[in-house]
């Protein structure tokens, strides 16, 4: 079992309150998440309040697979904890954290995912850098949040 951890920072022209709020509400993933929007192929689901600890999302689809996202820690406008699962096609989870440092310019975003490889995910990683491959979707997901916080 390898242990791993993807991060991705970037610095968003946005007061950190509104990036935050992007972020703390799963509803509005769909403006700037690079697994989520018209484009996928899943049917979601939310549960529980509609911000902050407690917050509860889930997908299933063919391609996207199926699991769930839930926020368990919540520093106003600092940092935001999130539980995410993944049920199929193999089963993982992996703590997600995302920080928020007020700069000159905006905010900087930090977003971060650990986890371990195990069974088949763990054989997936033998032949793939998983930092490289999901980094991508990192940064694409970040500069996806730098224009929505623009467009707010």
């Amino acid at each position: 079992m390898a242990k791993f951890s993807i991060s991705r920072s970037l610095d968003i022209p946005a007061a950190p309150e509104v990036v935050f709020g992007l972020v703390n509400n799963f509803r509005e993933w769909e403006r700037w998440s690079p697994w989520d929007g018209p484009h996928m192929d899943h049917t979601k689901s939310f549960s529980g309040p509609e911000t902050g600890v407690g917050a509860k999302y889930a997908w299933d689809g063919k391609k996207s697979g199926t699991g769930s996202m839930e926020i368990t820690s919540v520093a106003p406008n600092r940092e935001i904890d999130v539980d995410l699962r993944f049920t199929r096609p193999w089963k993982a989870i992996n703590p997600t954290t995302f920080t928020f440092e007020p700069t000159a310019q905006g905010t900087r975003v930090t977003w971060t995912m650990r986890g371990e490889n195990k069974g088949i995910s763990a054989l997936f990683a033998k032949f793939f850098n998983m930092d490289k491959m999901l980094g991508k979707d990192f940064e694409l997901g970040l500069n996806q949040l730098s224009n929505a916080a623009r467009n707010s």
